[in-house]
């Protein structure tokens, strides 16, 4: 099962435990699988190398004082945090006990999924309808996106993101719900085990996640969008 490595953005496997533009500088949220390109380690759309630099910056943009409505946004990425945090802890001590399902450890993985359906789950939402397409017009505008015959930006990667998180949500619910409901242990042991790891990787790249659309995606909206534009898209978003 590969995992993603919070020092360098990479999947791992787990052992135990137009040309001068800003994206292309860095690239932190690039495809990097354009024909021709060649690495010594795999790479995916989801493993650009170190996706977790903190040095990144968008140039041309003060990134300490964001518009209100994308500070809201980031101000909601900080509550999943939270919550991926507390769910970490309870996946990580489920696993370590043996996989037994205690009343604390159920209580905390219903907590975690109920705030995925109601709060992750509508937060992508209001992107996907109020901020995205208009961003994702003024990236291709600006020279922000990939060379392929159909150009890509990096909105088309955070859009990506939202399905892998309801697949990896529902996947995980439901391999917890399956597994004691298998007479076989050896079943509902592997079972359990796919449900853990599987949760680990939706944990791992919805902090991925956040972190590009943080240090990335919302600097550029800020840079390429009108006051008016961020305007209506505020009015836009405390409508839903």
């Amino acid at each position: 099962m590969k995992i993603i490595d919070r020092n360098t953005g990479k999947r791992v496997m787990e052992s135990g435990k137009g040309e001068n533009n800003d994206l292309k500088k860095t690239d932190p949220i690039t495809r990097l699988v354009e024909k021709g390109i060649e690495a010594e380690t795999e790479t995916s759309p989801m493993d650009p190398p170190e996706a977790y630099d903190e040095n990144y910056t968008v140039s041309d943009v003060d990134t300490k004082n964001f518009q209100q409505n994308l500070q809201s946004l980031i101000n909601e990425h900080k509550e999943v945090t939270v919550e991926l945090e507390k769910f970490e802890s309870s996946l990580i001590s489920f696993r370590e006990g043996g996989f037994q399902m205690t009343q604390e450890i159920s209580d905390s993985f219903s907590s975690f999924f109920d705030f995925f359906d109601n709060h992750i789950v509508v937060h992508n939402r209001k992107e996907e309808r109020h901020l995205f397409p208009i961003l994702h017009q003024r990236m291709i505008d600006s020279g922000e996106h990939s060379k392929e015959p159909i150009p890509k930006t990096a909105v088309d990667l955070m859009e990506d993101d939202h399905i892998k998180f309801i697949q990896l949500a529902t996947l995980t619910m439901n391999l917890l719900g399956l597994a004691y409901r298998l007479p076989d242990k050896n079943s509902r042991a592997l079972t359990l085990d796919l449900a853990y790891h599987n949760g680990i990787e939706l944990i791992e790249l919805l902090r991925l996640h956040i972190f590009r659309e943080d240090k990335t995606l919302f600097p550029l909206a800020q840079k390429l969008l009108s006051p008016e534009e961020l305007d209506l898209i505020g009015e836009n978003l405390n409508n839903e």
